[in-house]
């Protein structure tokens, strides 16, 4: 065999290879798109739903000692974005967002203190998971200036929201939850195939506060 047809060999199998992995990426594309679709579909409807009964909400707190009065969520939207992708046009993300807001009466305003680092962490993930707005104060010593506590005085009205970022080549969503099963950040990623109006029943159950298994380990 001559080397100009070891090189042809070499070249074929290379096309064979590229040939097999564009099949693929299409077939993940495809797959992912088509689990986009389902939830573009379910949350435009469950925004509207939800506008309606406008849920309780529980679990909100900065902490156990201070939690917050009755709330509820409100003002539910939904939004998605595209993108160019190997010269289509795919899905980036879809985003569902609501407010946490009283029951009745006006948003109060509370105030917490925390003087050691892992009480420090908590609070701030919590105020940063729900956009909380928050001043933070120190409390200083009034002789040696030695800082004794911080305080964070906040309105008790918060905003929570889960985003689907879609990945393709994956063939995967992963989903962002923010202030959905409490004052925290929760991300989770599923195969496309995955994502079935079964699933997305049980993260609108996780969302409304019923029972749910969507953040159970597969």
């Amino acid at each position: 065999m001559s080397f100009l047809q070891q090189l042809k060999r070499q070249a074929q199998a290379l096309q064979t290879q590229q040939g097999v992995q564009q099949q693929g990426a299409e077939e993940n594309t495809v797959a992912t798109e088509v689990a986009c679709r389902h939830v573009w579909n379910y949350f435009g409807e469950l925004s509207r739903q939800l506008n309606v009964i406008q849920p309780a909400a529980t679990h909100l707190g900065l902490d156990k000692r201070s939690m917050w009065p009755g709330m509820h969520m409100t003002g539910f939207r939904f939004d998605a974005r595209k993108k160019m992708l190997r010269d289509k046009e795919v899905f980036d993300y879809l985003a569902l967002g609501w407010q946490l807001l009283p029951r009745t009466g006006d948003v109060q305003r509370g105030r917490v203190s925390v003087n050691f680092p892992p009480d420090l962490e908590r609070v701030e993930k919590r105020l940063a998971a729900g956009h909380v707005a928050h001043e933070r104060i120190e409390q200083r010593h009034p002789e040696s200036n030695a800082l004794l506590a911080l305080v964070f005085d906040y309105e008790m009205a918060a905003r929570a929201g889960v985003i689907v970022t879609a990945d393709h080549d994956a063939a995967q969503l992963h989903f962002r939850l923010a202030c959905v099963s409490g004052m925290e950040i929760v991300q989770v990623s599923l195969a496309a195939t995955a994502v079935t109006g079964t699933t997305l029943d049980e993260l609108a159950r996780l969302i409304v506060g019923e029972p749910s298994r969507f953040l159970a380990p597969a």
